[in-house]
């Protein structure tokens, strides 16, 4: 949802900006560009909530181990 929602804004600029400035060719470069790297900052937060939850369970793990282990 939030990506779909930042590549918008991100492509809506970026068309307004190629209406106004004459040089289409570079600014439809750059709209493809600046929605890739939305798309890509989207992928990476993505990535680093699924990292953290897979360590906060790895680390549940751990300690439940090492309390089985102290016994």
């Amino acid at each position: 949802m939030t990506k779909s929602i930042a590549l918008s804004l991100v492509l809506a600029a970026s068309l307004g900006l190629a209406a106004c400035s004459g040089g289409t060719e570079n600014a439809a470069n750059n709209a493809a560009n600046s929605a890739e790297n939305a798309s890509n900052a989207a992928d990476n937060a993505m990535n680093a909530a699924l990292n953290a939850a897979d360590n906060a369970a790895n680390a549940a793990s751990n300690a439940t181990n090492n309390a089985s282990n102290a016994m």
